[in-house]
Order: structure tokens, then sequence, then C-alpha cells
């Protein structure tokens, strides 16, 4: 039979209704919770990345703003930036969009934000606290990964989660909070032997590593979870684009380009037992979880 797809945005919508009483809550004792995006140059993704974010604050009654730096901003000059929000009592959460340019320090802005204020969970501060599994700002997309296998309803102790990637963003943290649900955790990574061998033992797969379509049906254990972190753009004659099933094959010889993600969705989708799609999967709930960790934000500093 073939999978059930994993609906992220109608989950995300849940996510989202779930906060109104909070943010009702809030505003009850004067509390707007503001979220500050600040994107350095002229980036094309980045803009729309930044300003679907704000658009989606205002959409739930939060306080959503960018602060656009022109692309010859500075180091220097950022973190200055970033000292300002800090101490601006009105901003209760502050995310700078990656990737910044090559020569600004990207660890260093992201160890300058005020960690009660880091919403994306990027902070040392926020990533120590998450390992040591006490309360903390939890990165967005590994938050909303947990939401959607949770969706499905499976029992995550005991169950074999194999985490494809070991991003610092998603890879990583995605582990720590399946361990916290009891899961047995097995990373795996682009010096893994034999991936096709460790993903067949999982129950559970996220797939986080950047590779299109390395995912394919032959290397999964019937029945299973696939969570497809991945987003990725195939254009024609990419080398990749053979392994694509007949409704992204189409897409891509219409318009010259498909965006598929880290699992052949069509093939997986006979095996898999639940499955995101790419769109409309994960992408969704890293936004919702954003808007989460904003009003937690705001919550934890009004107390």
């Amino acid at each position: 039979m073939p999978a059930r797809i994993i609906d992220g945005k109608a989950i995300a919508r849940t996510v989202e209704r779930e906060l109104q009483p909070r943010i009702a809550a809030l505003a009850a004792r004067g509390i707007r919770p503001k979220l500050t995006a600040v994107r350095v140059g002229d980036d094309p993704a980045s803009e729309i990345y930044v300003r679907s974010k704000a658009r989606k604050a205002e959409e739930l009654g939060l306080a959503g703003e960018v602060l656009h730096l022109p692309a010859s901003t500075a180091g220097e000059e950022l973190l200055r930036e970033v000292d300002r929000l800090n101490r601006d009592p009105e901003i209760d959460g502050i995310l700078v969009q990656l990737p910044l340019p090559a020569r600004i320090d990207e660890r260093a802005v992201v160890e300058a934000i005020d960690p009660a204020k880091d919403v994306d969970g990027f902070h040392p501060v926020n990533v120590g606290r998450l390992q040591l599994g006490r309360p903390s700002l939890v990165p967005c997309t590994p938050a909303g990964v947990m939401r959607l296998i949770e969706s499905t309803g499976r029992t995550i102790a005991g169950a074999h989660a194999v985490v494809v990637g070991r991003s610092n963003i998603v890879g990583k943290p995605v582990a720590i909070l399946l361990l916290q649900h009891h899961a047995t955790v097995t990373i795996c990574h682009s010096r893994t032997r034999d991936l096709a061998a460790m993903v067949r033992q999982a129950d559970i797969v996220v797939a986080a590593v950047g590779r299109p379509c390395l995912i394919r049906a032959e290397m999964l254990r019937p029945g299973g979870v696939i969570i497809d972190v991945g987003m990725n753009r195939l254009e024609a004659g990419d080398s990749a684009a053979a392994a694509l099933g007949p409704r992204k094959r189409a897409i891509l010889e219409e318009k010259g380009s498909v965006l598929v993600g880290d699992v052949e969705l069509e093939g997986a989708a006979e095996v898999a037992g639940w499955i995101t799609p790419v769109p409309g999967g994960v992408g969704p709930m890293t936004i919702a979880m954003l808007m989460a960790n904003t009003v937690a934000a705001a919550e934890g500093r009004w107390r």
C-alpha cells in the first residue's frame, strides 16, 4: 500500500492554532512578541525566506521586522547591530539569515546573539542546554521534524532511527531529540560504509544531507517513517535526474528544473508507511516552529 503523505502545511497550521492562546495571554498583559530577522546582501533566496518569516509573524499577531543590511556590511558593523537588537527591550527574537557573505565570521555573529533571543536555537548556550536535556530554544527544523514524526502516531521509544547528515543545524540536534524520545539513533554521513545497509535497518529515517534523491526505495524498510529535510533544485542534464520518478521527471522536462528532496519520493512512497513531500513537508514546519520559539522567548523574558 502506498505511503501516507505527511502534510507539513496542515501540521504547521495546528502548531499555529496552539500558539493562539499563548499569544492572547501575552497580549492581555500588553506584550506583543517581536521577531527581528536580519538579512545581509541581496541573495534572492534569503530575501524570500526572511520575508516569509516576517509575514507569518504578522499573520499570527506577532510583530515581524526585517533589517536589511547592504552586501558591503563589515563583520564589526553586523556585530554592532546584533548588540543593539540584544539591548532593545521590545525585541524578543533575533535571527540572522544564513549564509552570510564569506568575509563575515558566522560563528562570531551567532555567538553574539543573546541566548534568550536566539530563536534559531544556534547559540552554544542553547545547543548545550539541548544536549543536557534542559529547557532551551530548540533549532526550528529539528523541532519541526519531531512534530512530523509524532503526527504519524508511530511510537518513537525503542524505534531505530537513522539520521543521514551530521550538520549542527539539523542532523546533530535531530539525533539528540530522538534520543530524548528514547529512540536508538544511528547518524550516517559522507564516510559511512554501506549507507544502504544502515538505512535499511531504520524504522525512522531523517534525510538531511543535501544530496538529491540519495535515498531510494530499495534502501528502505517497508512501513517506515521517512522525513525528507532536503531541498534541492535539479536542472536538466543533472546526473541525479536519472533517479527521478515519472512525475518529477515530467516536471523537469516541462520546466527545465524541479525541486526534489534527499529521498526519491515516488519510489520511496511505494515502500514507506509515511513520508514527507518536497515541497510541503518540513519547510512549513520550520517557520511554524520559529513562531513557537518567538512566543516562548517572549514568555521567558516577561514571565
